[in-house]
């Protein structure tokens, strides 16, 4: 009690020590020299910073290059069944190169980390201004409500009243996230969506896990129990040299499984929050979220402004134009392709639906244009193999028709940009950041070195086991290559043979592949898209791995499960 007394006296008697000064401290005498029964009101070890966390996992990669040998594949262009080309690794060409430790070269890691997401970055910052316009309009928050509004009405049916309205409405947003997941591989258009969903559900008495659940997490659970997924699946299938997107009737049963998992473990969390909302670990952290500037509804004036029918007849014009330049278009779901004039009919709804909403006020026709977003950016993707760079340019367009639907001067529509990007420039940093652990591993040479070492563990053992250690080398290559065109580009040329030598159907390789690369991209702090969708969520990665860890282990002991019956059982396609 000797030094108490006498930091006591030090406070106490000092006059020119000023009372913040004191407290700071004697809180550091405290926590360096002092047991901690002395001050039981010190603060609690703080938990690193999620740029502290993935700065971590780069200076790890940068000590493994030190002591990993360094080895590189020689690769070649492969030919695929659609006429495309594809690079592909040629089998027992491993060879050892000189090494190459990274030093000063983690620093330059975040530069080149920048880089080489530079198309993930300058997305989420398009989206982040986009949208930031669109809020100011009180548009979203006006759709909403009026969506909790309706869906509290539905209660009143006794049947859907004892399911749970919120159950079903959840269902049917994981469902169609799932769908686009499986189906054309969304992943990177996620981002856009997060922003929408994470406030609705804090207005519908959930979390920020809940709105990102409901988009992220719904749409890889589809991406790992993928059925048509070009990006995966059908790279995969073309590198094994199997029909593409053959296999199909048992992929369906592994999505409906997967997807089953994974909507209970989201509804039962969903369900705990709601009943205690104390009780999210992300109670304090959402108060960014609750304390979002209200709209109430008595008070709120609707009324349409010249203006708006001014972005109506700019945005509908443009939509005609295109509709003339592309009459048709063809679509392609899995490995069948349909024509279908696309880009016309969705302009003509567009044109009929915005007339509608016009009358009613400007921030319905502002929720319809968001609506067409979503329509032609899933006709793009389907039809014209569209990217981050076609999404962002298409939100980007939709965030200036919605300013200037507002009828608000240019200057304050570019504020109201500049503050979307500022508030989003977190998680656009983070995704840079990411992207040092690969740049760090790439320049290092040792992903392929790695890539060897675990293929060779492979060796001697029975199908069963042969078929997990292909499902953990793909589990845990996420780590590194979170890509999934890339993680099969590297992968499959070299397993797909070897299934062939221990009598295993490559069909099964390539469903390992698949839950490899969908399981862990759900945790992985090289995932740009995972780090992307946390910073605009405001959820720390520590916490989302406490609550994700869970989830993730029982689907990778599912997926192992699901992989059992391709080695036991005559399946179509396998």
């Amino acid at each position: 009690m000797k030094y108490n007394l006498e930091i006591i006296f030090f406070v106490k008697y000092h006059d020119y020590c000023s009372l913040t000064y004191c407290f700071e401290f004697s809180e550091f005498i405290s926590s360096t020299f002092l047991n901690k029964n002395v001050f039981a009101m010190s603060k609690k070890r703080q938990i690193p910073h999620t740029y502290l966390i993935v700065f971590a996992f780069v200076i790890v990669s940068a000590i493994a290059t030190w002591f990993v040998p360094a080895g590189e594949f020689e690769r070649h262009q492969k030919q695929m069944a659609d006429g495309s080309t594809q690079t592909a690794i040629v089998a027992d060409s491993y060879h050892s190169v000189e090494q190459a430790p990274q030093t000063w070269h983690i620093l330059s890691s975040v530069f080149k980390g920048f880089v080489k997401q530079a198309n993930i970055i300058i997305f989420i910052l398009l989206i982040g201004g986009a949208f930031w316009i669109m809020n100011a309009s009180k548009a979203i928050d006006v759709g909403i409500i009026t969506f909790i509004n309706k869906s509290k009405k539905l209660e009143r049916v006794r049947f859907l009243r004892k399911i749970g309205v919120d159950n079903i409405v959840m269902l049917l947003i994981m469902t169609m996230f799932s769908l686009f997941g499986a189906i054309f591989g969304m992943s990177e258009e996620t981002i856009a969506f997060v922003i929408i969903l994470v406030p609705l559900a804090i207005s519908m008495g959930y979390d920020s896990i809940v709105g990102i659940s409901l988009v992220y997490v719904a749409a890889h659970l589809g991406f790992a129990g993928a059925v048509l997924n070009p990006f995966t699946i059908g790279i995969a299938q073309g590198l094994s040299d199997l029909p593409i997107f053959s296999g199909l009737e048992y992929r369906m049963v592994c999505w409906l499984v997967i997807n089953a998992i994974g909507f209970a473990f989201i509804l039962l969390y969903a369900r705990k929050v709601k009943k205690n909302p104390k009780s999210s670990i992300m109670y304090e952290a959402d108060e960014y979220w609750r304390n979002r500037e209200k709209v109430d509804m008595d008070d709120m004036k609707f009324y349409t402004p010249i203006a708006s029918w001014i972005s109506f007849g700019l945005v509908s014009t443009v939509l005609i134009i295109f509709s003339f330049v592309h009459p048709e278009s063809t679509l392609s779901i899995g490995g069948k392709t349909f024509e279908l004039n696309a880009l016309p009919i969705a302009t003509g709804l567009f044109i009929l639906s915005s007339i509608f909403a016009l009358r009613k006020s400007m921030h319905f026709y502002i929720l319809n244009l968001l609506l067409f977003t979503i329509v032609f950016l899933i006709v793009g993707v389907m039809g014209y193999h569209w990217y981050v760079m076609e999404i962002g340019s298409l939100f980007f367009g939709m965030g200036l028709a919605a300013g200037i639907a507002t009828g608000k001067p240019a200057n304050d529509i570019t504020k109201q940009f500049i503050e979307g990007a500022k508030d989003i420039f977190s998680a656009a940093f983070i995704v840079g950041l990411a992207g040092g652990i690969i740049v760090i591993l790439e320049d290092g040479k040792i992903v392929d070195t790695i890539m060897n070492g675990l293929a060779q563990t492979m060796q001697e053992f029975g199908k069963e086991g042969t078929t997990g250690i292909m499902y953990a080398i793909q589990n845990a290559l996420n780590i590194i290559i979170p890509s999934g065109s890339a993680k099969a580009a590297l992968t499959m040329p070299i397993m797909a043979p070897f299934s062939d030598l221990v009598e295993i159907s490559r069909q099964t390789t390539v469903l390992a592949f698949q839950f490899g690369d969908g399981f862990t991209n759900m945790i992985t702090p090289t995932s740009g898209i995972l780090i992307g969708c946390l910073g605009i969520a405001k959820i720390p990665y520590d916490k989302w791995f406490r609550w994700i860890w869970k989830l993730i282990l029982a689907l990778v002991i599912v997926g192992f499960i699901l992989l059992l019956p391709t080695i036991y059982f005559d399946l179509n396609g396998f």
